[in-house]
């Protein structure tokens, strides 16, 4: 099957990605408050597990986006099997990270994983957010009315003949 060389399939046109920023910016944000709240009262080794668990968060949910936007570019059709497939390697590079690290080390493996459940957490509410607050479109919008020739011309109103008189 061939497609027409009209172009790509897009209903919403350009991609915006300007939720990575902001949710990397909370992400940064609420991890200088939780590493040294973290370390102090737990210790440093798990300290070290929310940074890394924050940094894993933000670089996977960047990936996701790029790839889904990537595929979105080229057909819409594209973005379901885009995002499964980030997911798949996210899942797989996550244990393999996991399985990596040291049991009983530093950075904590334990922590890093608890780390990565919140920010998963916390990228979704930035999401939600990013998407309540934006008007997006399921179809493409319709086209303005085009202007008709004498549009910006000041009618007088029509009065009813049988208004304003009295007596008869």
């Amino acid at each position: 099957m061939t497609r027409p060389a009209a172009g790509p399939r897009s209903a919403a046109g350009p991609w915006d990605l300007s939720f990575l920023r902001v949710g990397a910016v909370v992400t940064g944000a609420l991890a200088a408050v939780a590493v040294p709240v973290v370390g102090l009262l737990v210790g440093w080794p798990e300290a070290l597990g929310v940074v890394l668990g924050a940094a894993i968060t933000a670089a996977f949910f960047c990936l996701s986006g790029y790839a889904i936007a990537w595929a979105g570019k080229i057909d819409d059709s594209f973005t379901l099997p885009a995002a499964l497939g980030a997911f798949m390697v996210k899942v797989l590079g996550f244990f393999a990270l996991l399985q990596a690290l040291p049991a009983d080390g530093v950075p904590d493996r334990t922590a890093t994983a608890w780390a990565v459940v919140a920010g998963a957490l916390l990228w979704s509410g930035v999401q939600a957010r990013w998407v309540w607050t934006r008007q997006l479109y399921y179809t493409t919008p319709p086209a303005p009315p085009a202007a008709s020739p004498d549009q910006g011309v000041l009618r007088q109103p029509v009065e009813d003949p049988g208004q304003g008189r009295t007596g008869g």
